[in-house]
């Protein structure tokens, strides 16, 4: 009985140090998570994290897609339902030089910086209060107004 109990002792002791030899060596990566939204902006966001395990890395990343992996970057992505940062904090709709309607950062005129264009619009269509509402830019606050002036204007886009 003794012999069969030290036996047990000894298997136990090399199954709990095989296990140990099993685990994955910590490493240290670096996670970049890319957010793409729906007005097409991309945000990066790195990280440096060091890694035990493959597993707790795909389970603290569900919901992410893996786009690439190597020796030294894990890199995930995810679709945001949501119009980007940048739009929410300071972008208006307006109209170009050309009558392009477009997403300026800050109001046009004010900002020559175009975040996002869409369509050349056929200003002679457009009613004198939509040429001033575009002229003076119409804040994006959320995805819906976002949505909501690109389908306004649709109609007077020009076609060719």
């Amino acid at each position: 009985m003794k012999l069969l109990m030290a036996c047990l002792a000894i298997a136990i002791s090399f199954i709990s140090s095989s296990a140990a030899f099993a685990k994955e060596p910590a490493t240290q990566m670096t996670i970049l998570l890319e957010r793409i939204y729906v007005d097409g902006e991309v945000s990066e966001e790195i990280k440096q994290e060091t890694i035990t395990s493959m597993k707790d890395i795909w389970k603290k990343y569900e919901g992410w897609q893996l786009v690439n992996l190597d020796d030294e970057q894990i890199v995930f992505q995810k679709m945001v339902q949501d119009i980007s940062p940048l739009l929410k904090a300071n972008g208006y709709f307006g109209l170009t030089k050309d009558g392009t309607l477009s997403i300026f950062e800050g109001k046009p005129g004010k900002s020559s910086r175009v975040i996002q264009s869409f369509f050349q619009l056929d200003i002679k269509k457009l009613e004198s209060h939509q040429q001033e509402r575009l002229k003076k830019g119409i804040r994006v606050i959320s995805k819906d107004r976002y949505k909501e002036v690109i389908e306004a204007y649709r109609p007077f886009a020009v076609t060719q």
